[in-house]
């Protein structure tokens, strides 16, 4: 307010017998809201900038939700039930287009939002590097500060990859030498930077190693052995070690995959995590996933309360679940020819259907997420049975024969669910055979966890056909997801896929 309207309601407050009028409170400051100015002058403003971070990267449109549906969707497991175009009806039919408003436009530009806000901060961080001392700040706040930088990397390596394995070719399809992603690494305030060429496949996994290096040594071990809920979903410095694990095998890495995996993976069962937080598969897969999910299993996920919800109609149960358990019955579970629940290797009282899969009539639907309105259940990123069969595949496409671990590892993961369906070295006439058993087991362990196109892509296989849905092949344009209309009409050096 100006000053002569000031002037004007001190006088209308006198005339109705207020006496005094404070002008600072006509323009007052918002006390949840700082200026750049100020954000680092604290370690608590700092630590509320750290968990905004999480915020982005957890959006509804994004990994809060979406993104897990719609690699899941666009596999041949799920069977679309409302034609509803907002809940991902030209994902699973694979009509999108530039201009595909809900998923193409919405995933791309909460990612890159998340994206820039990890780089703003970064920026900040070095910036600001001076006011990091007593005694406001404590003597070894340096620590604290790179643990920041970690877990900042780590959530920029995340977003990367994970737009990777939609907008753009599978690595293995020339070696990462495809068009890949603008490599936004500068905190951007203004659109003076927009204009950015795409960087090739193997120049952003590149990026995403070198920020998840840098996360596992500047993470810590863990947050406290009782800190249950930070441990899950706080990066920690095995959240690093498991992330490496998926990105070295999305890009057919396997050696590199299993150097990994042996730093939280012992050689011989029980398969326990040695240091840091104690990661080990749960002797009930239905406990990973009860309220509060936040078993050792989970390596991370990200949380959701009453009052931070994912959003309207981004919410995993909202998607999977029936009416009747909850949710709007979006999608189905295939129970067709080629369909996961019609598939031979996952028997009738294996766990994961007894406690996963309910029938409401002559359809069945996934209810792996059990909380209805408001929709509260965690978004898992990944556990440690993605590791474990990471670890798994790798050695039996680089070790001749049914190598022994490979073969615990996997029956580690079946076994807890189906102990009658444990394999044998005699189960597998080769190795190859060995690993399409692998496959089969991730597509029944992550059913619904956001997996199965990240399979699919990294493999280059034929995206199956599903209903009136024809086969997707790799030729095919539609494999991958065209580049959203706002990005190509803000950046002139960005090209179409």
């Amino acid at each position: 307010m100006n000053k002569k309207a000031a002037v004007a309601v001190c006088s209308a407050l006198l005339a109705v017998g207020t006496f005094s009028c404070q002008t600072d409170k006509l323009t007052p400051v918002p006390i949840t809201l700082f200026s750049d100015q100020v954000v680092f002058n604290t370690p608590a403003r700092i630590e509320l900038q750290v968990n905004n971070l999480y915020s982005f990267v957890k959006s509804g449109s994004f990994l809060g939700g979406r993104y897990q549906i719609f690699s899941d969707i666009r596999g041949n497991d799920f069977i679309n039930r409302t034609s509803n175009n907002v809940t991902g009806l030209g994902v699973w039919n694979h009509t999108l287009v530039e201009t595909a408003q809900n998923d193409v436009v919405n995933t791309w530009g909460a990612a890159y939002a998340a994206i820039n806000q990890i780089n703003v901060f970064l920026a900040g961080l070095d910036a600001n590097a001076s006011k990091f001392v007593a005694p406001t700040f404590a003597a070894d706040f340096s620590t604290k500060a790179s643990q920041y930088r970690g877990e900042a990397r780590l959530l920029r390596a995340l977003c990367y990859h994970s737009l990777l394995q939609l907008y753009a070719r599978p690595y293995t399809d020339g070696n990462g030498s495809k068009p890949g992603l603008p490599l936004r690494l500068m905190g951007e305030t203004t659109d003076a930077n927009n204009d950015l060429a795409r960087s090739t496949v193997a120049e952003v996994y590149t990026q995403i190693l070198a920020d998840l290096t840098f996360a596992e040594q500047n993470l810590p071990l863990n947050y406290g052995a009782s800190a249950t809920t930070l441990n899950v979903t706080r990066a920690h410095r095995n959240t690093a070690i498991a992330l490496k694990t998926r990105v070295y095998l999305t890009m057919g890495r396997y050696a590199d995959v299993i150097t990994e995996a042996n730093k939280i993976v012992p050689a011989t069962a029980p398969f326990v995590a040695p240091s840091g937080v104690p990661h080990a598969l749960q002797a009930s897969v239905a406990s990973v996933f009860a309220v509060p999910q936040e078993t050792t299993e989970s390596i991370l996920s990200f949380p959701f309360t009453a009052q931070n919800a994912p959003g309207t109609q981004n919410q995993l149960a909202f998607y999977y679940l029936p009416s009747s358990l909850g949710g709007n019955g979006e999608y189905g579970l295939n129970n067709a020819a080629g369909g996961i629940l019609s598939n031979p290797g996952w028997a009738a009282n294996d766990a994961r259907r007894t406690a996963f899969v309910r029938a409401v009539g002559t359809e069945f639907f996934l209810s792996k997420y059990p909380t209805g309105t408001p929709y509260t259940d965690k978004a898992p990123v990944i556990r440690y049975a993605e590791v474990l069969l990471n670890l798994a595949e790798a050695r039996a496409r680089t070790i001749s024969g049914v190598d022994p671990q490979a073969l615990a590892l996997l029956n580690a993961v079946r076994g807890r669910s189906n102990p009658a369906g444990v394999y044998t070295a005699a189960s597998f006439a080769s190795a190859n055979a060995m690993v399409d058993a692998i496959l089969l087991e991730r597509r029944i362990e992550f059913l619904g966890e956001g997996i199965r196109n990240m399979d699919l892509m990294r493999l280059n296989t034929t995206i199956p056909a599903k209903g009136s849905v024809p086969a997707i092949e790799p030729s095919n344009s539609l494999y991958i997801w065209p580049i959203p209309a706002t990005e190509l009409q803000t950046n002139r050096l960005m090209t179409r896929n």
